[in-house]
């Protein structure tokens, strides 16, 4: 058993913390903006709450976070009240966000110069992936660091791995943000072209999804997507969020990413239709309006 913190209890956290509570065994503090979430986990699954980051990283062996953006990452890590000011020396932090790989590497910067360690580890399984604890954790620091982490953060995963230094975690939650975007934005085609085509989507897709065509995204989304039902999984306003970072990246690397771009004006009028808080799929409703 560890000394657990956890920074950050929304739709991913909030479970996240959970699996380390239970299926982990940790003695576990937490941390939310809003304090009464903070609360009502503690009611919910014991442990205790701290009114601020530092409060919640003192003494602690292993803090968690995941967060908004960048710049909530900044202020729960480097501000006044920050968790970093209170890491102990031979600690980790282990960042879920997804985030950019410039604020993955600034913060590790500052972790060496606290003697303790860092991970960016952003997840990718959605919120089922979270509340079922079987989350990709894709992470980015140096392998001593991961080896000693790896059992705490196996909690709340399925699969886990090491990609390279600080950063490479980062990039990696990137590619698979890139790689969504291209499956989800060909189903949508798929199913409204079988649509005007006067075909039956169900049996399609129980032929296509065994062949080459067939995805995780095909297998999940399918039928939601037929039914015109766009509340079961990660929201637009998170995907545009993921999409601009590695849109970013490309721009400072020289990457052509021009599908990836084409795909994000698409989530944009998806936005405009008011589709903030549907789940990515909804890119079938932008072709049927």
């Amino acid at each position: 058993m560890a000394k657990v913190t956890f920074l950050g209890l929304g739709v991913m956290g909030y479970p996240m913390a959970a699996h380390l509570k239970h299926k982990g065994g940790h003695e576990v503090t937490v941390y939310n903006r809003t304090p009464a979430k903070a609360e009502k986990w503690v009611g919910e699954h014991g442990g205790k709450s701290a009114p601020t980051p530092k409060a919640a990283a003192e003494g602690q062996d292993f803090v968690f976070a995941c967060v908004g953006n960048d710049d909530d990452l900044r202020q729960v890590t480097l501000g006044a009240d920050g968790a970093f000011q209170a890491m102990k020396a031979g600690s980790i932090f282990i960042d879920n966000t997804t985030a950019s790989a410039e604020i993955a590497r600034e913060l590790d910067a500052a972790a060496k110069k606290g003697s303790f360690g860092f991970l960016d580890a952003p997840v990718s399984g959605g919120q089922a992936g979270a509340e079922n604890g079987v989350l990709t954790v894709m992470v980015g620091g140096e392998q001593a660091t991961f080896d000693r982490a790896k059992p705490v953060i196996d909690a709340y995963a399925r699969m886990i791995g090491l990609m390279g230094p600080a950063g490479s975690g980062q990039l990696t939650k990137m590619i698979n943000q890139i790689c969504i975007a291209g499956i989800v934005q060909g189903l949508a085609e798929g199913i409204h072209f079988g649509k005007k085509a006067g075909l039956d989507i169900e049996k399609v897709v129980e032929v296509i999804s065994k062949g080459a065509a067939g995805s995780w995204q095909m297998e999940n989304r399918h039928k939601t997507m037929n039914e015109g039902k766009y509340d079961y999984g990660f929201a637009v306003d998170w995907m545009r969020k993921d999409l601009g970072i590695c849109l970013a990246e490309a721009n400072r690397s020289g990457a052509k990413l021009p599908l990836t771009a084409l795909v994000d004006q698409f989530y944009k009028d998806v936005q405009d239709m008011g589709g903030w808080r549907w789940d990515t799929s909804s890119l079938l409703a932008r072709l049927e309006k």
